[in-house]
């Protein structure tokens, strides 16, 4: 009797091993499922991670051109308002020393002349700075750096072409500065 119950034991012994294998491998299969889980919620975060850290470099490559092709211009034309500023005194030295010297005082003469020397010295510090005047008189008018103001029908001229330049225009590099007002052909 004591073998059998030696043997209920054994059996039972084995019976709760067996349990407990089995129950350990539910275990170790649960805690699998959990650890692939977190192992798929933490991969699919560091692939969300590195899309925005890819957007986030593409952000900043394309901000960092902005700003450099900004600073560039920004450089290029960087005269531009005193330049349109400066015309203005071009214009105004043009109408000074239009006048005909005939009927001209020796001392007038020579104050023209002086206002000639300023203005010479004046289109030369334009010049240096690429500010140059946009030729147009006899050619066909342009839209993009003349304004029509006047047309007027003249014979022997074919239509559309500048026939009189009213205020002459200017060009910075190659940005307008202020467009050429003209009376155009018909």
């Amino acid at each position: 009797m004591k073998e059998e119950e030696k043997s209920k034991e054994e059996k039972l012994e084995d019976l709760k091993k067996r349990h407990d294998r089995r129950n350990k491998r539910q275990e170790t299969r649960e805690e699998n499922d959990k650890k692939d889980e977190i192992i798929k919620t933490l991969s699919a975060n560091v692939e969300e991670l590195q899309n925005k850290l890819l957007y986030q470099q593409a952000e900043f490559a394309n901000f960092k051109r902005r700003r450099e092709e900004e600073t560039a211009s920004m450089l290029k034309y960087q005269h531009f308002d005193m330049a349109r500023e400066l015309i203005g005194v071009v214009d105004s030295f043009e109408r000074a020393i239009s006048i005909t010297e005939d009927k001209l005082s020796e001392d007038v003469k020579k104050y023209l002349n002086g206002f000639k020397i300023m203005y010479t010295n004046l289109i030369n510090i334009l010049n240096k700075f690429e500010v140059k005047e946009i030729d147009c008189l006899n050619k066909e008018f342009d839209h993009n750096t003349c304004q029509a103001l006047m047309t007027e029908k003249r014979e022997g001229i074919e239509s559309g072409i500048v026939i009189e330049v009213l205020q002459k225009g200017y060009m910075i590099k190659d940005k307008l500065l202020r467009a050429a007002l003209v009376k155009v052909s018909e």
